[in-house]
């Protein structure tokens, strides 16, 4: 087999392969012999049917057409190594020359990963904001902590802020009652928010027994995006009580004796979490820096593909939230050409960031133990709430193992490219990264091997 690229763009190549009949001759056979057992011939057995018999009763096209059909996958990806590319879709394909006898030739033209120059990125410097965690923050959790040991109880008053009350609900649209826009009994916290807008404002200062009609905007069901008049009856009032906060509600409400250490705690843990959360931010603000620094050619059909999926997926997640694509905009503040224009620049920094993480992976030697592939999978299915073993089936059945593969490759690069560079906070303060741990606490460094071996070992090797 003989093969020759032709660079068509920075991301786009195309190959011609041309393939000696001989070299066809293993294909041919099994071709013979998978027709043999299709069809039936009188006098012969089925499968021992002779290659000129299925000739005359099938037809040498045929055959040929089945040999080329097997062999093309195996060809391609010969050419493919031969020619160091690295596929990035389906390729293109096209038999160019088929002559019995003789000669196969085609052609391939595919996108391809582009060549890319990386600047040195050891030591690269970014920013993120310091950490703020304030005793407001430790107040809020620990307020929330009595909110699930607090009791209800019925208030002769009118409805509050704060107050959980039983209400009944009613939409109609120019007097007809809307299908699904109904409920009874329902219980809600006055303030909480979420359903309904002008809800809380029409319970707020109704007492049990009293009702209030509002207009609002539908945000589910047939008449999504519709205005519509509301009826509410408040059918019950209540006040939530809280538990004292002393040491016994720190005993009832954790393992500590206190709530000095109940607060301690809190306050460790919120820590722990904001430096996650700083971590994203620093390993956002490498990649992001690297991305100025280099030119990335990037492949349209890759870019749009993205784009369109990315697309898919925002209307997606709104027809499960009960949105329109219009309210969307208007909560977001964009126009639909700012949308499409910041939707854009994110897919372009997405792929391009992929590709320099391929690069860097690649450029390290970096590799994927079995271990870590199984650990993979079990996270992504707890992620998907699904069972682990379907899920592993399912990756392997689809052949989706190389993409896992290849997510595992750019997460390790994006980790040796962040603990390599300088990231500081706004005040100036070193970010550790390199030492960071999954719950957010920092661990200690590891001793270094020693540079010289023991003399009594020297010896011996020398020996």
């Amino acid at each position: 087999m003989k093969s020759a690229v032709e660079t068509l763009s920075p991301t786009r190549a195309k190959l011609t392969v041309e393939v000696p009949f001989e070299e066809l001759k293993p294909s041919l056979d099994a071709a013979y012999k998978q027709i043999a057992k299709q069809i039936n011939v009188p006098g012969f057995r089925r499968g021992k049917v002779p290659p000129q018999v299925i000739d005359k009763q099938v037809g040498r096209g045929a055959v040929l057409s089945e040999a080329v059909n097997n062999v093309l996958p195996q060809m391609y990806f010969d050419a493919l190594q031969e020619n160091s590319l690295e596929p990035l879709a389906q390729p293109e394909i096209e038999v160019t020359k088929l002559e019995d006898n003789e000669a196969l030739e085609f052609t391939a033209e595919v996108d391809v990963k582009p060549e890319i120059t990386l600047p040195d990125y050891e030591g690269i410097e970014a920013k993120v904001e310091d950490i703020e965690l304030t005793d407001a923050d430790v107040e809020e959790q620990i307020q929330a902590m009595r909110e699930r040991f607090g009791t209800l109880k019925d208030v002769e008053r009118p409805a509050a802020d704060g107050d959980f009350v039983v209400i009944d609900l009613k939409a109609t649209k120019d007097g007809e009652d809307v299908d699904g826009a109904e409920a009874v009994g329902m219980s809600y916290q006055v303030g909480k928010g979420g359903m309904l807008d002008g809800l809380d404002e029409a319970i707020t200062g109704l007492s049990a027994g009293e009702s209030a009609d509002f207009k609002s905007t539908l945000v589910g069901g047939e008449l999504i995006g519709q205005e519509v008049d509301v009826n509410v009856t408040v059918n019950q009032v209540q006040e939530q009580e809280l538990p004292a906060y002393d040491d016994d509600f720190a005993q009832l409400a954790s393992e500590f004796d206190t709530v000095k250490e109940l607060e301690e705690d809190v306050r460790g843990r919120l820590g722990n979490g904001k430096r996650l959360e700083q971590a994203a931010a620093a390993r956002d603000a490498v990649l992001e820096a690297l991305l100025e620094k280099v030119e990335v050619p990037l492949p349209e059909t890759i870019v749009t593909e993205e784009l369109n999926a990315r697309r898919q997926g925002i209307e997606q997640q709104l027809g499960f939230a009960g949105l329109t694509f219009d309210k969307y905009l208007e909560d977001e503040g964009q126009t639909i050409e700012e949308f499409e224009a910041d939707l854009e620049r994110r897919v372009r920094d997405a792929v391009a960031a992929q590709l320099i993480l391929d690069q860097i992976a690649k450029e390290k030697e970096i590799g994927v133990e079995q271990q870590e592939l199984t650990e993979h999978m079990m996270r992504r299915a707890q992620q998907s709430g699904q069972d682990p073993q379907e899920f592993v089936n399912h990756m392997l059945e689809h052949n989706h193992v190389p993409e896992l593969v290849q997510e595992i490759l750019r997460g390790k690069a994006l980790a040796q490219l962040v603990e390599a560079a300088k990231v500081t906070d706004e005040s100036g303060n070193h970010v550790e990264l390199k030492n960071l741990r999954p719950d957010g606490t920092i661990g200690e460094d590891e001793p270094e091997a020693e540079a010289e071996a023991p003399a009594e070992e020297t010896e011996k090797a020398d020996a």
